[in-house]
């Protein structure tokens, strides 16, 4: 399939169908529309159609391979049309000197090697970059991301280095859990973050919870999601 003026529309009506899915699960959760952003994940598709996402109205796009997000911003150049990259997927150390000055957003912090990579690279540049760090609550073997034990540790790591902005924490729910369950992780994400905020209280400000994909994003926003990571919901009739 190319990108053309008929997979346009299904974009751009795709784009209003996930606005007001949101919508609804805020009102659901009593909260304000403003207070929930939307990543578009666009790692399913090639880059014609995530600038057409782009121009649907879609300002902030995630990535979880640094090498499709090279080829996406490459071709967003070419566009003149300037995204909001959002990493969202593993985060080689191997890759980041060329993926860093495309980046919005780290939603995947998850190591002290990553960390110092990270931190010599922005020392370099003389750059801030937000981050999240992920965290891995279901202890799920075959997931990324710290055991919730262990992003106390990583934190007090970060709040020493002037060119981190520690943003909040990252986090999926277990693959195949059912509203209930995944409700139950992400409530468990919700407590972490107000106990590291309360442990590190005037040195962070923790407000954003990255939580929430295509089927579990009604829940995640139950429990306070601030950001959530849209993909598969956002290409149908393209995929």
């Amino acid at each position: 399939m190319q990108a053309d003026a008929t997979t346009q529309q299904i974009i751009s009506d795709n784009w209003a169908a996930v606005q007001a899915e949101v919508r609804t699960a805020c009102e659901a959760a009593s909260r304000s529309t403003d207070s929930v952003r939307i990543v578009g994940v666009s790692k399913y598709v090639d880059p014609p159609f995530a600038a057409q996402l782009f121009r649907s109205g879609c300002e902030h796009l995630g990535e979880n391979r640094p090498q499709h997000l090279w080829a996406a911003q490459e071709h967003f150049v070419e566009l003149g049309l300037a995204a909001k990259w959002h990493m969202i997927g593993h985060f080689q150390r191997n890759k980041v000197r060329r993926t860093l000055p495309m980046l919005t957003y780290l939603h995947s912090l998850d190591s002290q090697r990553l960390t110092e990579v990270l931190a010599d690279e922005l020392t370099k540049r003389e750059t801030v970059l937000p981050v999240l760090l992920e965290v891995n609550v279901s202890q799920d073997d075959s997931k990324t991301g710290l055991p919730p034990d262990q992003a106390e540790r990583l934190l007090a790591m970060l709040v020493k280095q002037p060119v981190f902005e520690v943003k909040g924490l990252m986090a999926m729910s277990t693959l195949g859990a059912t509203e209930d369950e995944a409700r139950r992780e992400f409530a468990k994400v919700r407590t972490l973050r107000d106990q590291l905020q309360d442990s590190f209280a005037g040195q962070v400000d923790l407000r954003e919870l990255s939580m929430g994909m295509s089927g579990d994003f009604p829940q995640a926003i139950a429990e306070g999601a601030t950001l959530v990571r849209i993909g598969t919901r956002l290409w149908r009739g393209i995929l």
